[in-house]
């Protein structure tokens, strides 16, 4: 068995070694085997500059039009234990008389 770390970009795990370099036939990238392969974690900011973390409570920081519907989600909602996620839309959480929500992190304010 090849000690061949996962492809970095798309997870793959049949990554092959050309001269210092790995390759992944998947999707292509080459990165340095000698480089350090330690992930880093995305910090999450609110609209103050805040990190957010999973199970903080936050307020909405704007008025936010829901998406299909004739719904709008007021200024000031608190909303309990949330739960960080990637992508554009990096909170995920469930919103008091409404369900559950995907929300952007920059429309949001920390509870202290």
């Amino acid at each position: 068995m090849s000690d061949l770390p996962n492809c970095p970009e798309c997870k793959s795990e049949y990554t092959y070694e050309d001269r210092n370099l790995c390759v992944c036939p998947s999707c292509g990238h080459e990165w340095d085997k000698d480089a350090a392969t330690t992930e880093v974690e995305a910090v999450v900011k609110d609209s103050n500059g805040n990190i957010l973390h999973d199970g903080d409570s936050v307020t909405l920081a704007k008025d936010l039009k829901v998406k299909g519907s004739s719904t709008v989600l007021k200024v000031g909602t608190k909303v309990k234990n949330i739960r960080l996620v990637d992508g554009d839309h990096d909170i995920d959480c469930k919103i008091d008389g409404f369900g559950a929500m995907k929300l952007k992190s920059q429309f949001v304010n920390k509870v202290q």
